[in-house]
C-alpha cells in the first residue's frame, strides 16, 4: 500500500510523518521550498524531520499514483484542487482532511469530492487533533467517515498507526458538521476570553454552541449520536480551550481588538458565514453563529455581539 498527502500545511505534514510508520508516503505541495533538501517542513511544521519512507514532490502525476490520497488543503480550495486534477484522481480513494463548509455552496468536503470526482471513494478524516501532537507521536483519536462501510473499514485498517487511532462511521454529514461547526464556536469562545468575560462565559458558549451544532446537524440529516463523539464534542472541547487552535486565536484577537495574521488559514471564518446563510434559509435559530458571522463581516462589534447573546429571551434549556 502507498499513501499520498496532498497539501503540505502543518496538519498534512504531520499526517504524512505518522503514516510513514506504516508504508511509503508521498507529500505533495505546489511549492516544495527547501523540504526536499532539508527533509523538514520548516515553514509549517518546524523541528520534525522526515522519515526515510516519506518523499516529497510538486508533481501531481507522481502523487496521484498512490493507493490512498489524503486531501489536506483548506476547505475553500478543495474544489479547485479536485477540478484541476479530476482525471488523475478518478477511481481513487480520497479522504478529505479539511474541516469546513464551502462558502459558495454550503456543502461539506465529501459532497464536493462526489461532485468533482464521481468515480472516487470519498471519506473524511476529522476529530480532536493538533499537528504537533501527531508529529510527536502522541496518542490521537480521530473519526473516519465513509458512506460505504466496507470501504471505510478498509481505510480504517490501513490508516491507523501506532499513535493514530481511527473510529469509523458511515455518517459523513455528522462528521463533517462536527468538524466544521466547532471552529465557529471556538471563535466565539476566543472572543469571550479575549474580551475578558471569563471562563464561565466560555463554558456557557461551548454548551449553547454545542446545542446549535446539534440543531443544524439534525436538520441536515446527521445521526443523533455522531456529534457526541470525537468529531463533535471531542473536537469542540479541544478547539475551544487551547491557544494552539487557530480559530480560538482569531477569536482572542477579535476580543482584544488586536491584529491577526491575514495569511493564517482559519477554517471557521468562512464556515461561520456559510452556516449563517444555511441557518437563515432553513429558519434555524443559531445566535452564536450569527454573532460570529457579524463580527467577521464587521457588522457587529464585540460588545454589541455579546450583549445580543446575553439579552436573548429567557427559556427552558
Amino acid at each position: 500500500m502507498t499513501v499520498a498527502v496532498l497539501g503540505a500545511g502543518a496538519f498534512g505534514t504531520a499526517l504524512a510523518i505518522s503514516l510513514a510508520q506504516n508504508c511509503p508516503v508521498t507529500l505533495w505541495a505546489r511549492d516544495l521550498g527547501d523540504m526536499a533538501r532539508s527533509r523538514e517542513n520548516a515553514k509549517r511544521l518546524p523541528g520534525f524531520g522526515f522519515p526515510d519512507t516519506l518523499s516529497v514532490t510538486a508533481d501531481m502525476s507522481i502523487a496521484s499514483r498512490a493507493d490512498i490520497l489524503l486531501l489536506s488543503v483548506p476547505m475553500q480550495k478543495l474544489r479547485a484542487l479536485l477540478q484541476d486534477n479530476a482525471l488523475l484522481l478518478a477511481d481513487k480513494r480520497l479522504v478529505a482532511c479539511c474541516k469546513g463548509i464551502e462558502l459558495s455552496t454550503g456543502l461539506g468536503p465529501v459532497t464536493v469530492i462526489q461532485e468533482c470526482v464521481p468515480s472516487a471513494t470519498a471519506a473524511v478524516l476529522t476529530g480532536p487533533s493538533f499537528a504537533a501532537d501527531i508529529a510527536r507521536g502522541l496518542p490521537t483519536a480521530l473519526t473516519l467517515a465513509c458512506k460505504n462501510d466496507a470501504a471505510g473499514e478498509k481505510l480504517q485498517q490501513l490508516l491507523t498507526t501506532p499513535n493514530l487511532r481511527l473510529y469509523r462511521t458511515t455518517d459523513t454529514i455528522g462528521a463533517e458538521l462536527g468538524g466544521a461547526l466547532k471552529n465557529v464556536i471556538a471563535i466565539a469562545c476566543g472572543t469571550a476570553m479575549g474580551a475578558g468575560l471569563g471562563e464561565s462565559a466560555r463554558a456557557a458558549l461551548m454548551t449553547r454552541g454545542y446545542a446549535e451544532m446539534q440543531r443544524l446537524a439534525a436538520h441536515l440529516g446527521a445521526k443523533p449520536g455522531t456529534l457526541s463523539g470525537l468529531s463533535g464534542f471531542g473536537d469542540l472541547t479541544l478547539t475551544c480551550t487551547s491557544t494552539q487552535s487557530r480559530n480560538y486565536q482569531l477569536g482572542l484577537s477579535l476580543g482584544k481588538e488586536t491584529a491577526f495574521d491575514p495569511d493564517t488559514t482559519v477554517e471557521g471564518a468562512a464556515t461561520a458565514i456559510a452556516v449563517q446563510d444555511v441557518a437563515q434559509r432553513a429558519g434555524l435559530d443559531m445566535p452564536i453563529t450569527a454573532a460570529v458571522a457579524g463580527l467577521l463581516e464587521k457588522r457587529l462589534d464585540v460588545q454589541t455581539a455579546m450583549n445580543a447573546l446575553l439579552t436573548r429571551p429567557l427559556k427552558e434549556e
